[in-house]
């Protein structure tokens, strides 16, 4: 009888620790979300910019390379077997609506969750173990405000833009493909691509981007925050800020595509 017991106790005490960290992470949240006024005020002007540079310009490179090979990959075997068919001329659309209503958030999404957000656990993490934070609440410096907000202004911003971007390349590489291999005339692919994605699927994308933004920014910081054990403990906050972001990215994104098209 014990066993069940113990099971029972350890399994009560895991949610009920789950549900202390999801209220952390959401007063965390709506804390950063009201000083967003104070986005480019004279205290966070340099740490915004900075997140801006980090996240959208020293993200482009992966992203790039990423967006165009992930085109290419899905018009390559979309088309082999549209060609088996005779519809090699639908690859355009084929691929234009798959990258601009799953595709391209969700790559931009893993890329930066990865990327930025494991950045941001890891500095807030070390900052956590050193006592940095527990310093600037001394110096009534509200660590939300100064740490959580640029971050959430510049990952709200930049997702969707660097989302739009990678659903360029994305098509183009599907061109390449389409032209280079099964083909497909650059004319062809691209009036059937834009025959037929319709601005909701470029709307959902985009909101999508923006939520997956909060998303990763209220993982990575909360996995900073609550880092303990030094540098041991800032590597697995590194580890499950990455997990947690891909879990809940994907979750979510199902979500929103079945409220949107079901």
């Amino acid at each position: 009888m014990r066993y069940p017991v113990h099971s029972a106790q350890r399994l009560g005490a895991r949610v009920l620790q789950v549900l202390h960290d999801t209220g952390h992470a959401m007063f965390m949240l709506f804390e950063a979300v009201w000083f967003l006024q104070f986005a480019f005020g004279k205290r966070s002007r340099a740490e915004t910019v900075s997140q801006l540079y980090i996240t959208g310009i020293k993200s482009l490179a992966v992203i790039s390379v990423v967006a165009l090979f992930t085109g290419m990959i899905l018009a390559l075997q979309t088309g082999l077997e549209l060609k088996r068919w005779g519809q090699e001329e639908f690859i355009g659309s084929a691929v234009a609506v798959s990258i601009i209503r799953e595709m391209g958030p969700f790559m931009t999404a893993l890329i930066i969750a990865a990327s930025v957000g494991s950045a941001i656990a890891a500095q807030l993490g070390t900052m956590t173990v050193s006592e940095e934070i527990a310093a600037l609440e001394v110096m009534s410096i509200n660590p939300n405000r100064f740490l959580v907000m640029p971050r959430l202004f510049t990952l709200c911003v930049m997702m969707p833009i660097l989302t739009v971007y990678t659903n360029i390349l994305g098509i183009a590489g599907g061109a390449v493909v389409g032209v280079t291999q099964l083909g497909v005339s650059v004319t062809a692919y691209m009036d059937n691509a834009t025959q037929f994605a319709t601005n909701k699927d470029l709307y959902v994308g985009l909101f999508k981007a923006f939520v997956f933004g909060i998303i990763i920014t209220t993982v990575s910081c909360h996995e900073g925050f609550m880092t303990t054990e030094g540098a041991v403990g800032v590597g697995k906050a590194t580890r499950r800020s990455v997990v947690i972001s891909f879990l809940v990215i994907l979750v979510v994104g199902y979500m929103i595509t079945r409220l949107f098209y079901v």
